[in-house]
């Protein structure tokens, strides 16, 4: 129960809660819910800390069961499908907060007309925010070591090792360059890229091959920029094994 919590939790830094703490009482001082001014305060107040309740806890159950990955809602329509869960779960829960809490207070229970636009602002401003908020960039995977000894403005992705004399071919997106390395140490400097060995003249990246190719009763693998590297028949166990072939 707590881990499914959590992300709400996450949201309530030290900030937000000192923020929180002095903004809610000055809310509930100034702006007294469906304008009645002769609510007492703290009935006022925990009706803002109630709506700010609903808005975190209907915008984190929006955004779980609508942004999971796999839909196939594409952004506008997922931002309005995200309006419409959030306002559906506002309505009722809006209302009831006001029955409650004004039935306590004395006063009579605002119409669903106004909790319906009381509830559509709500979202509309909840909505607004969550699409000004700037979205991080994924975090790169760090690059292997063999990497520093490319040019410095290298950017792409290494599909492939092959030796040659006394030199390794780095067969990459952006070209190949060649490196007087050995095959071996320059395997021990791919990391943390997984690869296998497919004959003891090629490395490959495993994320690079796309399939393989029979040609005169030998195999290959495809790689993704049409390379097909041989496989022998030492390796071909273990590639096997890996789901490679």
């Amino acid at each position: 129960m707590t881990s499914k919590l959590r992300p709400i939790f996450s949201l309530c830094s030290p900030q937000r809660v000192v923020a929180g703490a002095f903004f809610l009482p000055m809310l509930a001082y100034a702006f007294p819910p469906f304008q009645m001014s002769d609510l007492p305060f703290v009935i006022s107040f925990l009706f803002w800390f109630g709506v700010m309740g609903i808005a975190v806890t209907s915008t984190w159950m929006a955004r779980k069961l609508i942004r999971e990955p796999g839909t196939v809602l594409n952004l506008p329509v997922r931002d309005l499908a995200i309006a419409l869960f959030v306002l559906l779960l506002f309505i009722p829960s809006l209302w009831v907060l006001a029955v409650v809490l004004f039935s306590i207070g004395g006063h009579s229970a605002p119409g669903i007309p106004r909790v319906i636009g009381y509830s559509a602002l709500f979202t509309a401003g909840l909505i607004l925010t969550s699409r000004a908020e700037p979205k991080s960039a994924p975090p790169s995977s760090p690059a292997p070591r063999l990497a520093r000894r490319l040019p410095a403005s290298f950017q792409g992705q290494i599909y492939r090792l092959s030796s040659r004399n006394h030199y390794v071919d780095v067969v990459t997106s952006e070209g190949t360059f060649a490196i007087r390395l050995r095959l071996s140490d320059a395997v021990g400097e791919m990391e943390p890229l997984r690869g296998h060995c497919a004959h003891r003249s090629h490395w490959i990246v495993d994320n690079a091959v796309t399939g393989t190719e029979k040609v005169a009763d030998r195999i290959y693998l495809k790689l993704v920029n049409g390379d097909l590297i041989p496989v022998s028949r030492k390796y071909k166990p273990m590639l096997e094994d890996d789901g490679l072939i």
